[in-house]
């Protein structure tokens, strides 16, 4: 069965976006661009919340055809085309969208479904941040793995990653990697995914 991973970056005191919802505390650089990229360009499936998705809407399928569009520009605009991208929603219509799935209801049974369907050899879905996505699967335990960026930030208020956590999540590390600029990779699988 694939994967729902959650994907994001989080401050050392565990905030993945200021108190408004600021992201301009992470940090990015070419090598962390090209670390995540090689491990995304062997998804074809990718998970937002709405917010998440109509800012994403908003720039990468023209990001590439922008004058001095960065490499990372062109690479992710270019995989944004291609993947299938789910969206968990109850506003938001799917009628116009391309290559576009929205979940409104039976969310659990819906992403089964999905995590059940047959696949080119990609196991991972990747949630992309999305906090309150990320907090409604995590209360059906729904998430697999957490695909975490550490930032050298201490926030002190914010959006938490964890809210609401009833139960131990016991988790399984599987790779670990720092970048020059002060970010650490943590990629974890929940401990008993075997057995779900």
């Amino acid at each position: 069965m694939r994967k729902i991973i959650s994907f994001m970056h989080i401050s050392l005191d565990g905030f993945v976006a200021g108190p408004n919802g600021e992201m301009n505390w992470i940090k990015v650089d070419q090598d962390i661009f090209d670390h995540v990229g090689k491990r995304i360009s062997e998804g074809d499936t990718s998970l937002y919340g709405r917010k998440t998705f109509e800012m994403m809407e908003g720039y990468w399928p023209t990001a590439a055809d922008k004058p001095g569009a960065t490499k990372h520009d062109i690479e992710h605009s270019k995989w944004y085309s291609k993947v299938h991208k789910v969206v968990l929603s109850k506003t938001l219509k799917e009628a116009g969208l391309t290559n576009t799935t929205v979940i409104s209801d039976n969310l659990a049974e819906r992403l089964n479904e999905i995590k059940k369907s047959p696949t080119d050899g990609s196991e991972d879905i990747l949630l992309f941040g999305s906090p309150t996505a990320t907090h409604s699967l995590m209360q059906q335990n729904l998430i697999d793995g957490y695909w975490l960026f550490v930032n050298p930030i201490i926030l002190g208020q914010g959006i938490p990653l964890f809210v609401d956590i009833k139960e131990k999540i016991k988790l399984k590390l599987l790779t670990t990697r720092s970048f020059t600029c002060g970010v650490t990779e943590l990629n974890y699988i929940v401990d008993n995914f075997d057995e779900k």
